[in-house]
């Protein structure tokens, strides 16, 4: 059901006539007849309810049954594809996002936002309405800021900075939404020299639990708290951003570098990588990365990385890495400095593709990605590994090799190196805690699409396994954007000391705390957790 070409003064089955007031958009009337104590039926909204809130769209409504509905319910991850939303409204306006709000309150019905959809938990999907953002993906560059829409994706981000000769520190997906990224703080490959995606927000554009259209600031008179704790509280928290306005920076000529050396060094090159990347110059980004596969052969030991100036002096610096390890990689590049979006487009894993390949099939005409199923877990790390440290990361990569996994089963951990700018601000100047970590970890087993549950099981098992064995060595941190349903202690480990004052900002712009799921900002701690000593 659609509403594309109905005229705006027939929008008013749920949202009244805006009134004045530059920041606040007015109260839905659906939401005032809740308030006078008309209750929600059961057996939730019928089909005549949901035709309503198509009408009071300019966007658009998906229902099940309707032949876009297969693919406009997909998250990113397959794992995924089982949920079953009663809807899907792709919203055009802060007008749309307040009128579906105003239907979840009344109806009291599930609901999440959705930009990219890459949940690690699939919290990006619901049995009820999903407030889907992509339609909202208008790029203003100008001067030095860049205003971008809730659901652009990040290589659309890097395709407009680029047009203009600017830059903004993010990610590596070329499909994750703005959104997600920048509110759970936003680590990528020019971090060390620019900050987390966060640190470069300068206002954005909210619509709170109430429907009030806010725009958040670090000014005190522009709702700085609110600002404060979209700065690493994490996406569906405290409202539905709809636009984001960033600082930018000159578009930097990354030079790209890659090596690889024989797993028989991996210990020498673990640590001499963790002793080099993390205090390098804050023009180095690097990562180290370790993979096996189920039943393989020999696991690979891989470091790459980016570096914003010469290639001479990239190459200082790598030489410098090698005297660490003893010995030269078998295999090794290093480029020339690379154009900012040719860049960005290898490190998305899609130089032979080229921008608009790099996009999934649906999003955009020509799209080539694919999606793949993936588990995943955490952590920071803010000491060097010891050797014992050393020992059981790799006793965790050789264990997998003896697993009977999935078809196209593989697995590994990435570690991405911080410090520089991400941790010269101080743990409590944004939400964003993690501002002493030497480097971030992400332990990941990927698998075939439609692969069997046992081997699947098997490889999840595997990946617990070796999470756990590294526990003791890490900080008891862990990235909120890489969500994980099965962290207990996800209150100190994604938040530590800002947690009680996310709670307090949580209370004061959604005091019915209708913005929830499992890991919400101030869900209740279940007894078992308060009885269960956390670190972090």
């Amino acid at each position: 059901m659609t509403n594309a070409t109905d005229s705006y003064p027939k929008r008013r089955t749920f949202l009244a006539a805006a009134t004045a007031g530059a920041a606040v958009v007015a109260v839905p009337a659906i939401a005032k007849a809740a308030s006078s104590g008309i209750a929600a039926r059961a057996a939730g909204p019928t089909n005549a309810d949901w035709a309503a809130l198509a009408k009071d769209l300019s966007g658009t409504l998906v229902r099940p049954g309707e032949s876009a509905y297969s693919t406009a319910k997909l998250l990113f991850d397959p794992r995924f594809d089982g949920q079953h939303p009663a809807g899907i409204a792709f919203v055009k306006s802060p007008h749309d996002v307040a009128t579906c709000l105003a239907f979840v309150r009344k109806f009291k019905i599930p609901f999440t936002a959705r930009s990219g959809g890459h949940s690690y938990a699939g919290y990006s999907g619901t049995s009820g309405l999903i407030i889907d953002v992509s339609n909202l993906k208008t790029m203003a560059v100008s001067g030095t800021t860049a205003v971008a829409g809730a659901g652009t994706r990040l290589i659309d981000f890097y395709h407009a900075l680029a047009a203009k000769g600017r830059a903004v520190p993010g990610g590596s997906c070329p499909t994750v939404g703005i959104a997600g990224l920048a509110l759970g703080g936003g680590i990528g490959v020019t971090a060390r020299a620019h900050g987390l995606t966060c640190d470069s927000l300068e206002s954005l554009q909210i619509v709170t639990a109430n429907g009030a259209v806010l725009t958040a600031t670090a000014d005190p008179q522009q709702h700085s708290d609110l600002f404060w704790a979209c700065q690493g509280g994490g996406g569906g928290n405290f409202g539905v951003v709809t636009s984001f306005t960033f600082r930018t920076t000159p578009a930097p000529s990354p030079c790209l570098f890659f090596m690889r050396w024989p797993w028989a060094q991996a210990a020498k090159v673990v640590a001499a990588w963790q002793s080099w990347a993390p205090h390098a110059p804050d023009a180095l980004w690097s990562n180290l990365h370790l993979a096996a596969a189920p039943g393989g052969h020999t696991p690979t030991i891989t470091v790459g990385g980016t570096y914003l100036g010469s290639v001479s002096a990239a190459a200082s610096l790598i030489d410098q890495l090698w005297a660490k390890v003893g010995s030269h990689p078998t295999t090794w590049s290093l480029s020339n400095p690379e154009p900012y979006l040719n860049a960005m487009l290898a490190e998305a894993g899609c130089s032979s593709l080229g921008y608009q390949a790099c996009h999934l099939p649906w999003y955009a005409s020509g799209g080539r990605l694919g999606r793949v199923p993936q588990f995943t877990k955490s952590d920071f790390f803010t000491t060097p590994l010891s050797s014992a440290g050393i020992s059981t990361l790799l006793a965790g990569i050789v264990a997998l090799q003896k697993v009977h996994g999935a078809p196209g089963g593989v697995g590994g951990v990435a570690f991405d190196s911080l410090g520089g700018a991400v941790n010269r601000v101080k743990p409590g100047a944004t939400a964003f805690v993690h501002r002493n970590a030497l480097f971030g970890a992400q332990y990941t087993t990927d698998w075939n699409n439609g692969a069997g549950a046992a081997g699947i099981a098997n490889q999840e098992t595997w990946l617990r396994k070796f999470w756990t064995s590294m526990r003791r060595y890490a900080s008891g941190q862990a990235y909120q954007n890489y969500i994980d349903p099965e962290l207990t202690s996800w209150r100190t480990a994604y938040y530590g000391s800002n947690y009680n004052k996310l709670v307090a900002i949580k209370k004061k712009y959604d005091p019915t705390f209708l913005f929830k799921f499992p890991q919400a900002i101030g869900t209740p701690v279940p007894a078992q957790v308060m009885r269960t000593p956390v670190t972090g």
